[in-house]
């Protein structure tokens, strides 16, 4: 059952840091032009993926643009994301605060 609580506080973890990310991107940059801009964009989206990729899946399943069957798919893979994504970010607050 330890286990279990372990890994749904990583993937709480993860698609938290996934969200404040996201949104702190969408709130500072509205679009991206240059190479640059793009290269940040790319390298943000490695850490707000499964924030996003969720949202859209959920918009396209409300306006039926997708089954369930792909709505899961990307659920369960945003969860997985999430999951690595937690467990780096619980990493570097043990390595920071063994410090």
């Amino acid at each position: 059952m330890h286990d279990a609580m372990v890994a749904l506080f990583a993937m709480t973890a993860g698609f938290t840091a996934s969200g404040i990310s996201a949104n702190l991107y969408h709130l500072l940059v509205k679009e991206a032009h240059s190479s640059v801009e793009r290269a940040i964009f790319v390298a943000v989206m490695i850490v707000a993926g499964p924030s996003v990729l969720f949202e859209k899946a959920a918009k396209a399943w409300r306006e039926k643009a997708c089954s369930g069957i792909a709505f899961w798919l990307a659920a369960a893979l945003a969860g997985y994301w999430s999951l690595a994504l937690g467990l780096l970010v619980i990493q570097v607050a043990l390595a920071l605060k063994a410090r």
